[in-house]
């Protein structure tokens, strides 16, 4: 805004003058305040949506619903158990897989009811990595992350993993991993355990985002998410299909780093 001072008109001004300019002021500032209360609404204030459930401000205090659903079918993030998500890409210079199993298992976690996804990663033919992680969607669509079991190869051996976390346990809070009504701008919080520097943050970039992945070629009208953790230098971008999910992710800063879906097995 501007900084140049107000200069009040002289003693010999006019009432009626005076009385424009105070008339004036008011307007200005009833203008500014509106617009600041709609500018407060758009960014977060919406009942029910990611920004204000999961909000990204210290300290961090999630309002999770009372209510959640059996089953979690958010249009860009469908779990239907049975279902395997099959995906290929390069990490650095390595190649490897990544294959996300909707398992028939549940969790119950703070008392709610959570979707148990098995994700194996394999490099050379070799298991690296496998993840149990724990999904849950509220009454508004809204998807929670309630936490993970991470297992990764030391020695040969498949050990747990430091970023284990769950909900309600040492510090664990549960995030939103895909809203149910995204807005460009939406920032919400993904998961939240600093014992483990789990502190994944999340920006909604487009919803209609175009890429290119194997499995059903170019693709338009995506979802767009940019995630990130204020403890690492990378960022990365995620592309979602309207029913049917993530198709490709890429690090856009930071190391070498992007994954293609190839297929989709039930």
């Amino acid at each position: 805004m501007p900084t140049t001072p107000l200069r009040i008109p002289s003693k010999v001004a006019s009432a009626t003058a005076l009385g424009g300019l105070i008339a004036l002021l008011a307007a200005g500032y009833a203008l500014f305040a509106g617009g600041a209360t709609a500018a407060g609404k758009s960014s977060g204030g919406r009942p029910g949506s990611a920004p204000s459930l999961a909000p990204i401000e210290k300290p961090y205090k999630p309002k999770v619903p009372s209510k959640f659903v059996r089953t979690v079918d958010n249009r860009h993030w469908p779990l239907k158990p049975g279902t395997a998500f099959h995906y290929r890409g390069v990490r650095g210079h390595t190649r490897q897989t990544d294959n996300e199993l909707v398992t028939h298992k549940t969790k119950k976690i703070i008392g709610i009811t959570a979707t148990v996804v098995r994700d194996t990663v394999r490099q050379n033919g070799k298991r690296i990595e496998r993840t149990f992680d724990w999904y849950a969607q509220d009454r508004y669509g809204n998807v929670w992350y309630l936490g993970e079991l991470s297992l990764e190869r030391k020695h040969g051996h498949m050990v747990r993993a430091s970023d284990s976390w769950k909900s309600g346990v040492n510090g664990g809070k549960p995030g939103i991993i895909m809203p149910g009504n995204p807005r460009v701008g939406d920032r919400y919080r993904q998961e939240y355990y600093p014992p483990g520097e789990a502190l994944d943050q999340a920006r909604v970039l487009s919803l209609h985002g175009t890429t290119t992945a194997p499995y059903r070629g170019i693709e338009h009208g995506l979802l767009v998410t940019s995630e990130r953790s204020p403890l690492e230098p990378q960022t990365e971008q995620k592309y979602y299909d309207p029913g049917l999910g993530e198709v490709k992710e890429k690090v856009v800063r930071g190391h070498h780093e992007v994954f293609w879906l190839v297929a989709i097995s039930h």
